[in-house]
């Protein structure tokens, strides 16, 4: 199974995680509100929500709007170049949802230069961090990766420091 397909599987397990998880954060003004609204499929309202709380470079809300407003190929609000920037964002500030997804965007060019070698860091990055399932996609990164730059993937992956700012 190629990593793109293998990628695609495991998200709604991830964004299942990830919907709970948000409605038990801490309240953040808009949050659940955009939660109500992708659980009842309005991705208008959802966005309209996010929107005031990804531009504060809330993570959550860039996850949200990257993998479920911009970066889901059924909403109508369908827009790769404006998904991948917000989980690329948010997974280098070690927001761990992210990363896969953004893995993903990697392995298959979407929103960013397509990278095996990036696909396969922000795998092992994620597998570092204990992401559910991101062991499964390490792996199938890991098929399709030549040895030597294997290695160089797990230095760089290994090296990385999340940002702050």
């Amino acid at each position: 199974m190629p990593f793109v397909r293998s990628v695609r599987a495991l998200l709604p397990l991830a964004g299942a995680a990830l919907l709970l998880a948000a409605a038990a954060q801490p309240a953040t003004a808009g949050m659940e509100e955009a939660v109500k609204a992708l659980q009842a499929g309005d991705p208008v309202a959802a966005e309209k929500e996010l929107q005031v709380l990804a531009k504060e470079r809330d993570p959550r809300a860039q996850f949200l709007l990257g993998l479920y407003i911009y970066g889901n190929a059924e909403s109508k609000l369908f827009d790769i170049s404006k998904a991948t920037p917000l989980l690329l964002d948010a997974s280098e500030r070690g927001y761990l949802p992210a990363m896969i997804p953004l893995a993903g965007a990697y392995a298959e060019g979407k929103g960013v230069p397509k990278s095996l070698f990036e696909a396969y860091k922000w795998c092992a990055i994620a597998d570092r961090w204990n992401v559910p399932n991101a062991n499964l996609a390490l792996e199938q990164a890991a098929r399709e990766l030549p040895a030597d730059e294997i290695e160089k993937a797990k230095a760089a992956a290994l090296a990385y420091q999340f940002k702050t700012k």
